[in-house]
C-alpha cells in the first residue's frame, strides 16, 4: 500500500506541475462534470447511506447531495471572481507602486474525510481543493464502505487518477498517507485522532485544516418558548443519529422550567419518531458495534427520563434523555456523539459558566431565550466555533458564514468561497514604477536618521 500511496502522489505532482489544473475555464468544466455526475447518481448515494447506517433518503438528500450540490453551483458560478487577483493599497513609502494579492493553489492536497457525514464531507472540502486548482486524494472513512464505494466511483468518473483519486482502507492506510508529504492536509474527525494528523503534518511544516468536535452546550432560560425550542433541539441532536459534530451535547437549562422543557421534548421525540423510533424511518442507526458499545457503556439508567432502548444487533439506541448527571460522570466527560442528551439545571448565571468553563472550546454553542442582552452575553462571553441564537446547527448551512473551530474543537474554516481560500495560498506582489526612485533607503545613511523616524506615519 505504501508504494501504491507514493506512486499516485508522484503522478500527481507530475501532473499538477504540467499547470493543467491551474486554467480557471478547465477546473470551471470539471466542477460542472462532477455536478452532472452527482445528480446522476444521487438516488445511489442515498441508497449507500441507507445501506450504512439506515440514513433517511430525506436526511440523506437535505444534509449530503443536494447540500453538495449547492456548493458545486456556487463554485462554478463564483470560481473567476474568487480567482481574480486582489489589488491593494500600496505603501507610500513604495511610491511610485502597485500592490496586490494573487492566489495560488497549494498542489497536491490530502482530504481525510469522517464517517458521520461520509459523502458531504469528502466532497465539500474537494470542491474547495479543485476550484483553486489542486490535484487531490480522498480517504474517505472504512467505517461507511457503501458510501466510499459510490465516492470512488463518481471520482473515477469525472476525473483522472492522476488529478483525483480516492484511496480505501482502514487507519494503517490513513497512516501510510501521512507519512508522505503533501502540500495540504484536510481532516475532519475527532480531536484525538486529529492530534496524530497535527503531528504527522508538523514533520513536513504541512499546513493543516483541522474539523474536530467538542461538547457543546445547548443553553436554555426561563423565557425561552419552551416548545418551540424543545422541537428545534430534537432535529438538532438526533439528526443523523445524534452522529453531528455540533449536535447539542448537553442542555443547560434554568431549574424552573426544566420539567416543562422535559414534558415538551418527550412530545417532540415522540412527534418525530413515533412511540417505538426502533420502526421510524427517519431515524438512523449508530454507524458500528464499536461505536454502539461506547455509547451503550455511558447510559446511567438511574439517570434516564427518557429511552434509553437498545438493540446491539441493530446498532440502535432509541433517543434518550439524562437528567442531572454529575460533571464527573462518563457521559459528561467527552464529547457523546450519539443519541444521548443529558440536562443538567441551574440556578444563577454563574453556574452556566462554572459548567462550560470545565470542558475544551466547543465547535458550537446554542442559547434559547427571549431575552435578547441575555443571548447575547452568552454567545459573547465564551469561545466556540459558531454557534445559534433560539436554533441548532443551522449556522452551518450559511455559505457565507465561515465553519470550522477553535483550540481544542479544530484550526481554521471553510464554506462557500473560505473554501476556494483555504486551499490557496494569498502570495503578496508589489509592482514599482522605474520613472522615479528615491534615493533615502540606499547607503549611505548619513543624515538621514530624522527622515527615517518620520517615515512611521507613511508605512
Amino acid at each position: 500500500m505504501e508504494n501504491q500511496i507514493k506512486q499516485v502522489l508522484e503522478e500527481q505532482k507530475a501532473y499538477y506541475s504540467k499547470g493543467t489544473t491551474r486554467d480557471l475555464k478547465a477546473r470551471k468544466n470539471i466542477l460542472r462534470k462532477l455536478k452532472s455526475e452527482i445528480e446522476t447518481r444521487e438516488k445511489d448515494i442515498c441508497n449507500a447511506l441507507y445501506s450504512d447506517f439506515k440514513k433517511s433518503e430525506f436526511e440523506s438528500l437535505l444534509s449530503e447531495t443536494q447540500y453538495i450540490l449547492g456548493e458545486l453551483k456556487d463554485a462554478i458560478k463564483k470560481i473567476y471572481s474568487w480567482a481574480k487577483p486582489k489589488a491593494v493599497s500600496p505603501s507610500l513609502i513604495n511610491f511610485p507602486s502597485s500592490a496586490k494579492i494573487i492566489k495560488e493553489p497549494y498542489g497536491t492536497v490530502l482530504i481525510i474525510a469522517p464517517w458521520n457525514y461520509p459523502f458531504q464531507l469528502a466532497i465539500s472540502p474537494l470542491i474547495g481543493a479543485i476550484a483553486a486548482g489542486n490535484t487531490a486524494v480522498i480517504k474517505p472513512s472504512e467505517l461507511t464502505p457503501n458510501t466510499a464505494n459510490i465516492i470512488s466511483e463518481i471520482i473515477s468518473a469525472v476525473f483522472p487518477e492522476n488529478y483525483v483519486n480516492v484511496i480505501q482502507g482502514d487507519k494503517d492506510v490513513s497512516t501510510a498517507l501521512l507519512k508522505e508529504r503533501w502540500d495540504y492536509i484536510f481532516f475532519t474527525g475527532s480531536p484525538q485522532v486529529g492530534k496524530i494528523v497535527y503531528q504527522a503534518a508538523a514533520n513536513n511544516l504541512t499546513p493543516v485544516t483541522l474539523e474536530l468536535g467538542g461538547k457543546n452546550p445547548c443553553i436554555i432560560d426561563e423565557t425561552a418558548k419552551l416548545q418551540q425550542a424543545a422541537r428545534r433541539i430534537v432535529w438538532g441532536k438526533f439528526l443523523n443519529g445524534g452522529q453531528t459534530c455540533i449536535a447539542p451535547d448537553y442542555i443547560l437549562v434554568a431549574s424552573e422550567v426544566k420539567d416543562k422543557l422535559i414534558a415538551f421534548l418527550k412530545e417532540e421525540i415522540i412527534a418525530a419518531y413515533s412511540d417505538n423510533p426502533k420502526n421510524s424511518p427517519d431515524y438512523p442507526r449508530i454507524v458500528n458495534q464499536r461505536n454502539f458499545d461506547r455509547l451503550a457503556d455511558l447510559i446511567d439508567y438511574e439517570k434516564v427520563t427518557f429511552g434509553g432502548q437498545i438493540d446491539r444487533t441493530d446498532c440502535y439506541i432509541s433517543p434518550t434523555l439524562i437528567t442531572e448527571p454529575s460533571l464527573d460522570s462518563d457521559v459528561m466527560k467527552e464529547e457523546i456523539f450519539g443519541p444521548l442528551l443529558p440536562i443538567i439545571s441551574y440556578n444563577t448565571e454563574e453556574e452556566i459558566s462554572d459548567v462550560i468553563s470545565k470542558y475544551e472550546k466547543p465547535l458550537s454553542l446554542y442559547v434559547f431565550s427571549s431575552r435578547k442582552n441575555f443571548s447575547n452575553k452568552v454567545m459573547n462571553q465564551f469561545s466556540y466555533g459558531g454557534g445559534a441564537i433560539n436554533d441548532t446547527i443551522v449556522h452551518f448551512v450559511n455559505k457565507r458564514l465561515p465553519f470550522g473551530g477553535v483550540g481544542q474543537s479544530g484550526i481554521g474554516a471553510y464554506h462557500g468561497n473560505l473554501t476556494f481560500d483555504v486551499f490557496s495560498h494569498h502570495k503578496s506582489v508589489v509592482r514599482r514604477g522605474t520613472w522615479l526612485d528615491i534615493p533615502l533607503k540606499y547607503a549611505p545613511y548619513e543624515g538621514k536618521l530624522n527622515l527615517v523616524k518620520k517615515l512611521k506615519n507613511f508605512i
